[in-house]
């Protein structure tokens, strides 16, 4: 007869197989479920353009914020999907575990101050501003706009213009330059496709002279919809050797001394860029941009419209003789004695 084993036999070998499995248990939830030590004002966390999420790991573990960094990665290892991690500035706040942190890193939730929006219609002086006032770029000694030009390889005369606005994603590292070179040359991508599907018959030498005029119609859209009759107006004022007249060019050549309040004596001031004095184009830019614009630009709305007055709502009205012009300005314009005149006169 076969005597059954004692219980007291039994229980060690219990114990330890509850043991074995109830331990590692315990450790692994509480490697991934437990509060990071996160300072009460929060961490700090730098992620490269092209970091993996074996460099991060190993950044937080070596300083003391990720207690295991092989339970950390033996988890990554387990998730399905894209394992990419958004380049920025992190600012971890405490409270975080192990897996809320892996999993909002992935998200790209938790990265700060890491894009650049440039608008339409920012100047040059403006983006440059832009960059030497953002956290996460690099400036660099490089100040003059000739030695700017020579870098990116322009033969434009200044750097007005030349590059595209939009918002752009920036990493750590990444210095004004840098970007510099990348928004140039997205500009002269979309000038190069613009251009290539032109309107016929349009009054422009160069690219570059679609590019100025692309810059006024966009410092004299208030909505997106009238930029090709905007251009359309212009357009038809180079063709029948009309004066631009348009404010925007002469408060760019006034330069940053501008106070604001165009008077007659500004309208009277002979520059380059007071095209109520000068025939022609502007001899650069006065602004940046945006494809909108420089589509309008080279395909500008057909018609016989050469006037527009401002109605004061960000719409224009717009008109084909003088006659018609001067009742709208009398219209629109002298109701409004501080209105802000952008409409071009005979």
């Amino acid at each position: 007869m076969t005597r059954s084993s004692s219980p007291r036999r039994r229980w060690p070998w219990a114990l330890a197989l509850f043991l074995l499995t109830f331990l590692p248990t315990l450790w692994i939830y509480q490697g991934l479920f437990s509060r990071l030590p996160l300072p009460v004002d929060g961490y700090r966390l730098e992620i490269a353009r092209g970091a993996s999420y074996s460099s991060v790991i190993d950044t937080l573990a070596n300083d003391g914020i990720l207690p295991d960094r092989w339970l950390a990665r033996a988890w990554l290892r387990l998730q399905p999907g894209d394992k990419t991690l958004r380049a920025g500035v992190v600012q971890l706040q405490p409270p975080q575990s192990t897996i809320s942190l892996l999993r909002l890193l992935g998200e790209g939730k938790l990265v700060i101050d890491s894009r650049l929006t440039v608008i339409e219609g920012t100047t040059y002086r403006d983006l440059r501003r832009l960059l030497a006032e953002h956290k996460n770029i690099k400036s660099t000694a490089i100040r003059d706009d000739a030695a700017l030009l020579a870098m990116l390889g322009a033969t434009e005369p200044s750097p007005e213009g030349l590059f595209a606005p939009d918002t752009y994603d920036i990493a750590v590292g990444d210095t004004d330059i840098g970007i510099l070179e990348k928004l140039y040359a997205r500009q002269q991508k979309i000038l190069a496709s613009e251009w290539a599907s032109r309107a016929a018959g349009l009054p422009y030498a160069t690219p570059y002279e679609a590019l100025i005029m692309a810059s006024i119609v966009e410092k004299e859209t208030g909505m997106a919809e009238e930029r090709p009759r905007i251009a359309g107006v212009f357009v038809r004022r180079l063709q029948r050797n009309m004066r631009l007249q348009t404010d925007p060019t002469v408060i760019y050549g006034m330069g940053p001394g501008f106070d604001g309040n165009l008077t007659r004596a500004n309208l009277m001031r002979v520059t380059p860029y007071n095209t109520y004095r000068v025939s022609g184009l502007p001899p650069t830019p006065i602004a940046l941009p945006g494809r909108a614009a420089i589509h309008a630009a080279l395909h500008p709305a057909e018609g016989d419209e050469i006037y527009f007055v401002a109605r004061g709502d960000g719409s224009h009205e717009f008109t084909s003789t003088l006659e018609d012009h001067n009742r709208a300005v009398q219209r629109y314009q002298l109701q409004r004695q501080s209105e802000y005149r952008s409409a071009p006169e005979s």
